[in-house]
């Protein structure tokens, strides 16, 4: 059945183009040219069947292939069918017009309705050869199909279609050609003057080659990449690549107008987007023998300009009458100078009010403070994350950090000498029964810090008659001290975040707690939860170690471990902590006593993320 109904298409297709030759056999009249638009027709629709679906699902593995090539190529032959069309109107209104003016008393005018045609034969002929090229091309990409065999019945008729839509081109080619040149000699001497002033004029001529050209040109595929809006792109452009010889130059319109040219030395498109959007771009194109007053033919291709995402997001302030009002952002630099000749580490801090609050016009939740004791030169850090979903969580973490900071100094002055004692006596004995009597020690001045930023808190809670919830807050906490053997840090953490201490040049971290971070984003546990500030728990995480030397101490709220690091278990990966480094320094001038490092920090911490636009709080020793 299937090969019946091919075989049916075929020798229709066959038939059309014999009948076609036999037609065309004469020099045709404007109604002859009609028919052989109406046949060509016929052989699109023809062609058309095997595209059908039924008879591709039947018969060929890859259908939708062969569907898709057998489209385009109805699409070419209908293209070639409207251009037909329109040289038989050309031909009526040549006629009418009497456009070459040889009168009708030198009995000229059947000589130009012959030549006329003539020139719409060639045409003609060059579309059925395009005809011939297609079906071609429909043989090799049957033939290309793998999957099945292609019957030998198929082979055969496509064969015979294809040579004799060749032997009709060729015979009208000829004929074409013959009859041209019979014509010219018959011609009286007058006739033949005007016709070489039409030939030096070529009107008609260059008519068809402009017509043609643009059609080539329209039927050339241009992509451009999308790009982003304030960001550099870039894409490769070759015209040469059209493969089209009578091309010259040419010219991108509408690039400038979104901050983009074309480098004609390195074939690209290039520079900075800064409008967003789909943009219609168009490109003047010359022909090769161009000059002043020819046509420039226009070619429109879609260029799509992504918006930055950061546009897309409000910075509306937060209002100076709510409760518990704090700057959207804040900043410090703690410079500590050198001592007997020898260079101090400074401390940075900075935090930055998330996307996510300022979209909304809402307060930043996240806290730190620093200090350094010159009398016993301690450094002291602390940064708070407010719970989100607490309605006063900004002033949790503005409590945790300040009372925190403030009683471990009181602390520290207390019990400096003694500490520092157990200090030197666990670097020299590192004994679980020597580092159980320091722990002890660190809970004195570390846990009674915590503890009492938990009870500072609750007090809030009371005098404004709210749950102890409503403050809710993590806290990262540290100290830490230079002696001859080596740095002393210690440290509580309680929440998501993280604290580190890192060595660039030993490729070393050490990670002074762990995350409480949930199973979901969001999910975390407060230093206002009860439990936490019960003394076992709080002894539990509490850490310290003694190292020779590091890069920097780092604390950071969530805001920057989750982009950065993405999971908790990534903390303890050198390699997370190497590129987060590296990040910073590329904004973040980390020499000693550089002021403006607070500033710099400040604007590291916009740094864009998809999904991440919490708020961002870091305190670095360095």
């Amino acid at each position: 059945m299937i090969i019946a109904l091919l075989g049916f298409n075929l020798f229709a297709l066959i038939s059309l183009s014999v009948g076609l030759y036999f037609k065309f056999k004469n020099t045709p009249n404007k109604k002859e040219l009609a028919k052989l638009a109406t046949q060509i027709s016929e052989i699109k629709i023809n062609i058309g069947k095997l595209a059908e679906k039924e008879f591709v699902e039947d018969n060929f593995a890859r259908s939708s292939e062969l569907k898709t090539f057998s489209e385009d190529l109805i699409e070419q032959l209908d293209k070639n069918n409207k251009e037909t069309q329109k040289l038989v109107e050309e031909l009526s209104e040549l006629e009418k017009s009497n456009e070459l003016k040889i009168s009708k008393e030198e009995a000229n005018e059947e000589f130009v309705s012959k030549e006329t045609a003539e020139n719409a034969k060639k045409e003609i002929s060059s579309q059925l050869n395009e005809i011939g090229k297609s079906l071609t091309d429909l043989q090799k990409a049957l033939e290309d199909m793998k999957s099945n065999t292609i019957p030998e019945a198929f082979s055969q008729l496509l064969d015979k279609g294809k040579e004799t839509i060749d032997k009709f081109m060729k015979e009208v080619q000829e004929m074409a050609m013959k009859s041209s040149v019979s014509q010219k000699k018959d011609l009286p001497t007058e006739a033949k003057v005007e016709i070489v002033t039409a030939d030096i004029n070529k009107p008609t001529i260059e008519k068809e080659k402009d017509f043609a050209f643009e059609n080539q040109i329209k039927a050339k595929q241009i992509l451009l990449s999308n790009g982003k809006m304030n960001q550099p792109y870039s894409c490769a452009f070759d015209i040469s690549t059209f493969g089209i010889a009578e091309i010259g130059d040419f010219v991108f319109v509408g690039l400038d107008s979104i901050g983009l040219s074309y480098d004609k030395e390195s074939k690209e498109i290039k520079g900075i987007p800064s409008q967003p959007g789909d943009h219609k771009i168009k490109i003047e194109i010359m022909r090769a023998d161009w000059s002043e007053g020819k046509p420039k033919f226009i070619r429109e291709v879609n260029l799509t300009i992504n918006p930055d995402p950061k546009s897309l997001w409000n910075d509306l302030p937060t209002p100076k009458d709510i409760e518990y009002y704090k700057p959207d952002n804040d900043k410090h630099f703690v410079k500590v100078k050198a001592k007997n000749g020898e260079i101090c580490k400074d401390m940075v801090a900075a935090s930055q009010r998330g996307r996510s609050h300022a979209h909304e016009a809402k307060a930043r939740d996240d806290d730190f403070q620093l200090f350094y004791d010159n009398d016993n030169e301690w450094y002291i850090l602390a940064v708070a994350d407010g719970a989100g979903s607490a309605i006063s969580s900004r002033k949790g973490s503005a409590i945790a950090t300040q009372v925190a900071v403030n009683v471990c100094k009181t602390q520290i002055s207390q019990h400096n000498e003694e500490f520092c004692k157990l200090i030197k006596g666990f670097s020299e004995d590192k004994s679980d029964e020597n580092r159980k009597k320091f722990g002890d020690y660190l809970y004195t001045i570390v846990g009674s810090s915590i503890f009492k930023a938990y009870k500072a808190i609750e007090d809030e809670a009371k005098t404004a008659g709210k749950p102890v919830k409503d403050f809710s807050t993590t806290l990262i906490f540290s100290i830490c001290k230079k002696f001859s053997f080596g740095w002393f840090v210690g440290a509580f953490w309680v929440g998501d975040g993280g604290i580190g201490i890192y060595n660039k040049e030993t490729h070393f971290i050490k990670v002074l707690g762990e995350s409480d971070g949930g199973e979901f984003a969001g999910q975390t546990r407060f230093l206002t939860m009860p439990e936490i500030t019960e003394s076992k728990e709080l002894y539990r995480r509490l850490r310290f170690d003694i190292v020779d030397d590091f890069t920097a101490l780092i604390l950071m709220s969530d805001g920057i471990t989750d982009p950065k690091f993405e999971t908790d278990a990534n903390l303890s990966r050198i390699e997370k902590w190497d590129e987060l480094w590296l990040d910073l320094s590329k904004e973040v001038d980390f020499s000693d006593d550089n002021k403006a490092s607070a500033d710099q920090l400040l604007k590291w911490l916009d740094f864009w993320s998809p999904g991440n636009h919490d708020d961002r709080t870091i305190a670095i020793l360095f």
